[in-house]
Parts: C-alpha cells; structure tokens; sequence
C-alpha cells in the first residue's frame, strides 16, 4: 500500500540548487562563456566600467581594491586601494574622473569621492560626514549631475532610496525614498525613465521623470515585475535600444527586459545550477559593440573570481560619456 501513496520527485529542472521559475524557463536563454579571471580567490567583484580608450575599471567591495584590465590583451593591474570601507561601484565622469561609490558601514557612512584616471587627486562629492547614505551605485545624466542609490534597510526596513545629486555637487535631492536596499541604477538613452532594482524586496522600479529631473510623472512610479529568489536584483545597465540587463545576486545570472519592464530574455553563468558562480553582481557593455561582460564569484565554493561574456540583443548605449 506505501508505494501507491503519490511522491514527489526530483527533475533535471527543480533539482537545481536555483531553479528557473516556469515563467521564466520559457525566456530566450543563452550561457554565457569565461571571457577573464580576476582572481583565484573569491572576490566581490562589481563596478564593470569601460574608459573612452576601451579599457575596464572594476572593483572589490570587501578589500577595497580597484582593478584596471586593459585591452584587447586583458591585462590585469592594481589602480589604487581604497581608503573608504566598502567601494561598491566605479563609473566614469564625462571630464575622465573616476567616481567610486561606497558603502561604509552598511549603515550610515557611505558616500562617494572622485579621483583621476591614475587613481590620485582625491576629492569628496557626496560626504560620509554629513550624511547617512550608503552609496552603492550611480549613474550619470548628460548635465554633470548624477542619480546615487541609498542601500540601507532590509525587508520591513525600507531606509533606503535614489538621489539625486546637482552637477555642482552642492545639492542632495529625493527622488524615491522608502526602498528595501535600492542597489542597480539606469537611466534610459533620453534620460526620462530611471531604472531601479530593490534587492531586498525582489522588486523592479520603472520611474518617469517630468523635465527637471527629480520630480515623478504623474502615476509616473511603478513596479514592472516581481523577482523571485535568494538573493535579489543588483546592478543593471541598458542596450542602445533600451532594453534592461539586470544581474541576479546569489542566482548567477542575468535577466533581461524591454523598455516597458518585459522579461524578454538571460543569461545564464555556467556552473549556477550546481551553486557555482553565483554572485553575479554587474552587467557592462563593451562600448561600441553587443558584448556584455558580466562579473560572478565562487565564495561559497571556494572558488575564483571572473568576468564572463555573451551578446546582448542590441549594442550598448553610447551615451555622451563617450563622445
């Protein structure tokens, strides 16, 4: 009588140590191949950013070290160590500085300084002093300015938010406040819709902005698509024809959306389903191309830290950052 009692049983789909929910097995999925190992140790990469020479600056959030892989001979170097706990993110002012995000304390000391391409020079842009933020990402606008996300709180938390900073750098202004862990940032190509992951409450933010760059459209705010997962959404960039590529912590891959927040797409890191590979923290593309590079690490495994490659469904963004 036991054996006819009915049993669940494992399958090549939910014995995954991440499974693909149903809905999203039926996307476009691709895997992606081992483009660069930065490390034999596990590293939290993040910060991919590309120079107008073509070469790659990152970073190491936990031990603070930004790295420089120049190309096409993928060389890679030390820039410079930093003296602020926790860098997060690495993005390139259009006057060639370097913008470093950092965490702090994960609580209130967070900030971001800007130093030159040789890594010295350094200058406070948003102080750790005067403020509460922990600065994870930034992205710029085509003004000098740029939008920072605040990653404090957890799930019934909600202390984090975007901000908006004036190209002076002399005011801090809300854009959307009350966030679970605001983490990736995007603006779209005409600089009307920001993008925003919330990792710990595995949401998508679509924000339209009126003319003056901070005030919200009316019913301008929403939440396109509901993640779900161990961890949760980080960093994302967009394509030149505005599609979103949002890199899934702990999940070791990436998942891709249209310009209306539609998953149309992954990326898949070789070895996730295993549990390998899987803090995926940063899609960038390589200027003037299709190739995504995307960056993962094996701490739990005890493994390296790499840089993995595929194509993207259209050419990365040539924003002026770049002209």
């Amino acid at each position: 009588m036991g054996n006819n009692i009915p049993a669940l049983s494992y399958d090549h789909t939910n014995h995954s140590v991440v499974p693909l929910l149903a809905s999203e097995q039926s996307l476009q999925t691709i895997t992606a191949e081992p483009w660069l190992e930065i490390s034999d140790e596990g590293l939290q990469l993040e910060g991919l950013c590309f120079n107008r020479n073509g070469d790659l600056t990152l970073c190491e959030v936990f031990g603070g070290t930004i790295f420089h892989v120049t190309l096409p001979d993928k060389k890679v170097t030390q820039l410079f160590k930093s003296h602020k706990e926790n860098p997060a993110a690495v993005k390139i002012h259009k006057d060639g500085r370097l913008f470093v995000c950092y965490l702090g304390d994960f609580e209130r000391s967070g900030g971001v300084f800007a130093v030159n391409a040789e890594g010295k020079a350094e200058e406070t842009i948003v102080s750790d002093i005067d403020t509460e933020y922990c600065v994870d990402d930034l992205v710029f606008d085509s003004k000098g300015g740029f939008y920072f996300t605040d990653f404090r709180g957890y799930s019934t938390n909600p202390k984090g938010g975007v901000y908006y900073v004036a190209p002076d750098y002399k005011s801090i202004t809300p854009v959307i406040q009350n966030l679970a862990v605001a983490n990736g940032i995007a603006l779209s190509t005409d600089e009307k819709t920001l993008w925003v992951t919330e990792t710990n409450a595995n949401r998508l933010h679509r924000i339209d902005l009126l003319e003056d760059g901070v005030t919200i459209a009316p019913f301008g705010a929403s939440i396109p698509y509901h993640f779900t997962g161990h961890e949760g959404p980080d960093s994302c960039c967009i394509d030149s024809d505005d599609n979103l590529y949002v890199a899934m912590y702990g999940q070791g891959r990436v998942l891709v959306f249209n310009k209306k927040g539609y998953p149309i797409g992954q990326i898949l890191i070789p070895g996730r389903a295993q549990g390998h590979m899987l803090r995926s923290t940063h899609p960038a593309f390589i200027p003037g191309t299709d190739q995504l590079v995307i960056c993962a690490n094996d701490i739990e495994q005890g493994g390296g830290s790499w840089i993995y490659t595929a194509k993207g469904f259209a050419k990365g963004h040539h924003s002026y950052q770049f002209h």
